[in-house]
């Protein structure tokens, strides 16, 4: 191999730790043809995925999980995606209640998501989500470090919604991606939240659907940090809308959630 190709090479494997995940558009950036790809991939360096998606082997052949793959896109290539909603709600320890013998699925946000990732076999669907929910993209993201921490290179971590933005997001999918009984779990443990982030985000969120549905949870369980936020600070737009057939508009924020969700009598006073 003449010295330009192992220098190429190098850099390569200096860059992409053992397991981890590059796309052709990256190798080619950092001056890996196609020709040298598949030398790369003859000579065991490299192993190819899927067409146009290569990685690097480990010293023990695993499946790719898609908590590797994420860190691949974030750490290696650097596309703007972060996990979110329910995916980063359970991250974080709000888990919610999940079919037995089934894996959730992964909810995705970005401006561009890279096509290929539909094509390879990971350990869990990845459903793509743009990033219109907030005038600010950027608002809410924190870093995570997934349970095999130990073993990332260079200190790194998954970039997620922090609670106050994934509740938002998670909202946003009801009710055909999410359920109400799922999310009402979730509220439950959400007494944490900081009310100085949720209302900057509530001030973000583009949808008047998301901003209603959240004060409806957030009246049901009256956590502290609720008594922060006054819903006419918001805009919550006017008129009523439907969200669920057979279900009830809710009187205060006027929007049709199942009637289990609907407050008592003489509780949609006050702030």
């Amino acid at each position: 191999m003449s010295a330009l190709k192992e220098d190429k090479l190098k850099s390569v494997l200096e860059a992409v730790p053992a397991g981890f995940v590059v796309d052709a558009l990256w190798l080619e950036a950092h001056g890996v043809s196609r020709f040298l790809t598949r030398k790369y991939i003859d000579s065991g360096w490299l192993e190819r995925l899927e067409r146009g998606v290569f990685r690097r082997p480990a010293p023990q052949p695993v499946p790719l999980d898609w908590q590797t793959c994420l860190l691949s896109i974030q750490h290696i290539m650097n596309y703007p995606v972060h996990a979110g909603g329910s995916t980063a709600l359970g991250l974080q320890g709000y888990s919610h209640y999940l079919p037995l013998g089934t894996s959730p699925p992964v909810w995705l946000y970005g401006s561009a998501i890279p096509s290929w990732l539909a094509r390879i076999k990971l350990d869990a669907k990845l459903v793509p989500r743009s990033l219109n929910l907030f005038n600010d993209p950027a608002l809410g993201l924190t870093e995570s470090k997934p349970g095999s921490a130990n073993t990332l290179p260079w200190g790194w971590a998954l970039r997620i919604s922090t609670p106050e933005r994934a509740i938002l997001e998670a909202l946003d999918e009801l009710p055909d991606h999410e359920s109400f009984h799922n999310l009402d779990m979730v509220f439950q443990g959400l007494a944490t939240l900081s009310p100085r982030r949720l209302s900057a985000l509530l001030h973000s969120c583009r949808k008047i659907k998301v901003r209603r549905l959240f004060f409806v949870y957030a009246d049901r369980h009256k956590h502290t940090w609720r008594e922060r936020l006054n819903p006419d600070e918001f805009d919550l737009g006017t008129g009523d809308r439907a969200l669920v057939k057979g279900g009830k508009i809710h009187p205060r924020y006027r929007i049709m959630v199942p009637a289990e969700f609907m407050p008592a009598t003489g509780e949609t006073d006050g702030p």
